[in-house]
């Protein structure tokens, strides 16, 4: 199983070199930031490729319903994004979600040579993931859910004669109280937001439960043990207590591929 590493896009340039740097040097596989409302996920993104040469680049993910393809497209050739190493994540809301998703998988392929990444929730997205795409991007679920996801997906690439994606899941991992209430924060913020709401409602389980929330370090390693052959890389999403270049780099230590596979 791969590793990732994902912070915040809108965290200071300085936390995002440094993670990058680290994540690469410690045998990270993928290095990855969210493009939230006004952030420019890209323009993060970009920061991270001039610090690194090896590690895949993912952005998790570009809401197509308020940026479409041909912006897409143009941002990645503005940033001068590494195509070799570049996880282009995708996704979008309802209505017309799946139609948008196919119409936009469909077009940046035909403009970037590319990996697209599809953020999927439900069965059909995932079906349609399956479909279309190189990879699928699982969000705020836990293992079990996981597997049942994966085989939607499974049947999606089955259906369309193409094999499967990979698999990704991008897991909130948080060390010590502080952290662990800004996870549980977050997951409140989620939780209100109505796919998120019935993507909770539909496994059961609150926000926080589908995330990794350790009193020490030691508990992010057992905690991982629960994801192995269920995806083919966790992403894990740094959650620390304070915006700091010590404490991301911590929790990058702390996660590191060698200690906790």
């Amino acid at each position: 199983m791969g590793q990732g590493f994902a912070v915040f896009a809108g965290a200071a340039p300085e936390i995002i070199r440094a993670c990058a740097a680290e994540a690469e040097r410690l045998g990270y596989s993928s290095f990855w930031v969210n493009h939230p409302g006004s952030i420019d996920g890209l323009a993060a993104l970009a920061i991270a490729a001039e610090e690194t040469r090896r590690i895949e680049l993912g952005i998790g993910v570009i809401p197509l319903h308020t940026r479409g393809p041909e912006s897409i497209v143009q941002g990645v050739r503005a940033q001068q994004l590494p195509l070799d190493r570049l996880l282009l994540g995708v996704g979008s809301p309802n209505p017309n979600a799946l139609g948008r998703v196919r119409a936009g998988v469909a077009e940046l392929r035909s403009e970037l040579p590319a990996r697209v990444i599809v953020a999927a929730l439900g069965p059909q997205m995932c079906r349609l993931a399956g479909a279309v795409a190189e990879g699928v991007f699982f969000n705020w679920l836990t293992p079990e859910h996981a597997r049942l996801s994966a085989k939607w997906v499974r049947a999606g690439a089955l259906a369309a004669g193409r094999p499967s994606p990979k698999l990704y899941a991008y897991v909130r991992v948080a060390i010590g109280a502080a952290a662990c209430d800004r996870l549980v924060e977050e997951g409140a913020r989620y939780a209100g937001i109505p796919a998120y709401g019935n993507h909770f409602a539909r496994m059961g389980v609150k926000p926080v439960e589908t995330a990794i929330g350790a009193p020490t370090p030691d508990g992010i390693a057992r905690a991982l043990a629960g994801w192995r052959g269920v995806v083919d890389e966790v992403v894990l999403r740094a959650v620390t207590a304070q915006e700091s270049v010590e404490e991301y780099l911590a929790l990058v230590r702390a996660a590191t591929p060698e200690v906790t596979r």
